[in-house]
């Protein structure tokens, strides 16, 4: 069972979206404002959040913006809006997925079980333990770069570097073999369910916020490469 944090405020949506949810074995806690919902985030952070955009005392953006100072807690965005540039930003902000109102229910939870499957969480349970052959579930040290599936860490020369689930999947696929070019559709079907369409400019959006965080502790890293036209891959130095 996961703890979900849905924060809208429109209580129909809250009602039939925390239905759903608990439907499906999750515990569901709701808010109605963006304030609120962040208190509630930073004090007791669930396995996953759901965050309308625009709400009172503070939205959505802004919550994500400031949950993501200290937390790498999934998130999915639901909006109104309809402009690309309120979806790059949502990415550009940290957020793992992202959903047009109105919304498919049935869509939803497809996609708050994909999430959470990415972030080693099955629904209604716990995950097994990774299985002791498998590559994806031992530390990987590759340079400065050190990451930790089971503990979910990621080191750059030995300071850490918070990285959400998607973008650890990201690096974690990249850096399995460095110098081999990962297509953006590599990458898709290493972060993501293959239930759960993203364009390019997610993947993109991602990688451009990883490099951030990395130099924020080095401003020298430049270990993930763009090959315009092809894809990214990782080089070891």
């Amino acid at each position: 069972m996961a703890k979900i944090t849905l924060v809208d405020d429109d209580e129909n949506i809250v009602t039939s979206v925390s239905l759903a949810l608990e439907s499906h074995g999750h515990t569901v806690k709701a808010y109605y404002d963006g304030a609120s919902g962040l208190a509630a985030l930073e004090n007791d952070p669930p396995d996953l959040a759901i965050l309308d955009v625009k709400m009172p005392r503070m939205d959505g953006m802004e919550v994500l913006r400031r949950l993501r100072r200290a937390s790498d807690v999934p998130v999915i965005i639901l909006t109104s809006k309809d402009e690309e540039i309120d979806e790059i930003l949502g990415f550009n902000l940290g957020a793992d997925d992202y959903m047009h109102k109105p919304f498919s229910q049935r869509l939803l939870i497809e996609r708050v079980k994909a999430i959470l499957r990415r972030g080693g969480r099955g629904e209604g349970d716990e995950a097994p333990p990774p299985a002791a052959g498998d590559p994806n579930s031992r530390a990987l040290k590759r340079g400065k770069l050190t990451l930790d599936p089971a503990r979910h860490e990621s080191l750059w020369d030995g300071k850490p570097v918070k990285l959400t689930v998607t973008e650890f999947l990201l690096l974690q696929s990249l850096a399995q073999r460095p110098g081999f070019v990962k297509s953006r559709d590599n990458l898709m079907d290493a972060a993501y369910d293959d239930q759960v369409y993203v364009d390019d400019r997610t993947i993109d959006s991602h990688i451009k916020r990883m490099r951030k965080k990395f130099r924020e502790v080095d401003p020298e890293f430049d270990a993930i490469e763009t090959l315009y036209g092809v894809g990214y891959r990782y080089r070891e130095s």
